[in-house]
């Protein structure tokens, strides 16, 4: 497994790499977070463990940039701050775990290996609803005789509903997840994106719809 730690502490950074390394993991070390993202979009790692507290870049924004960029490799948030907004807001932006310093390297671990099996078990590379699917790779949405390959924003927007299935979300939740938290887009673009996306669905044919429900949001659900 190739993971991939961003820590501007060397000390630290340098006991985590021996750890991992011990226990088998290949590890690329890097210091600041301008690196991190560099080093995250040119190679394919297993895992990332991010400190949010680094020089060039924080972790939330290296962390804003994968998710808007399509990267989907678990990532493990290491931080000093405790707040239960720090989480909240990490965890919302995209990340799979969070692990407050000091931790025992032994906990480190169990939260790598626990990532690392979600990431097996939880993230396929195609996603299904009714008689459609997603293709997480080549971003096709095909209902098996017929497929388009979606712009990136239409494909992000697909991927959260299709991961949400039979549950609303609001409009304010899928502009953030979708066009970060300090976009200039207004919560009326999310609509003008849901209806490319129905466009998409009714040339194929699908079986599933995209509905609204007022002041609750949309969600994506197979229809008779």
């Amino acid at each position: 497994m190739k993971l991939l730690y961003a820590e501007d502490e060397k000390s630290m950074s340098e006991a985590v790499v021996d750890i991992l390394t011990y226990h088998k993991y290949i590890v690329d070390a890097v210091y600041d977070g301008e690196e991190a993202l560099s080093y995250a979009l040119a190679e394919q790692y297993d895992g990332i463990i991010l400190d949010i507290m680094m020089p060039g870049k924080d972790g939330f924004e290296v962390l804003k940039t994968l998710r808007q960029k399509g990267n989907n490799t678990p990532v493990l948030l290491l931080t000093a701050k405790s707040e239960v907004e720090d989480r909240i807001l990490g965890l919302d932006m995209g990340a799979d775990d969070y692990l407050p310093k000091p931790f025992a390297m032994g906990e480190l671990l169990a939260r790598v290996r626990a990532m690392l099996r979600r990431k097996e078990t939880f993230t396929p590379d195609i996603l299904k609803c009714g008689s459609i699917s997603l293709n997480m790779q080549s971003y096709e949405l095909s209902n098996g005789k017929q497929a388009f390959v979606l712009p990136k924003l239409e494909y992000q927007l697909m991927e959260i509903l299709m991961l949400n299935q039979g549950i609303y979300l609001s409009s304010e939740d899928l502009l953030v997840k979708v066009w970060g938290y300090n976009t200039d887009a207004e919560l009326g673009t999310v609509w003008v994106y849901i209806s490319y996306l129905r466009k998409r669905l009714t040339a194929l044919d699908a079986n599933v719809a995209i509905t609204a429900k007022r002041n609750v949001g949309y969600m994506l659900e197979v229809v008779q």
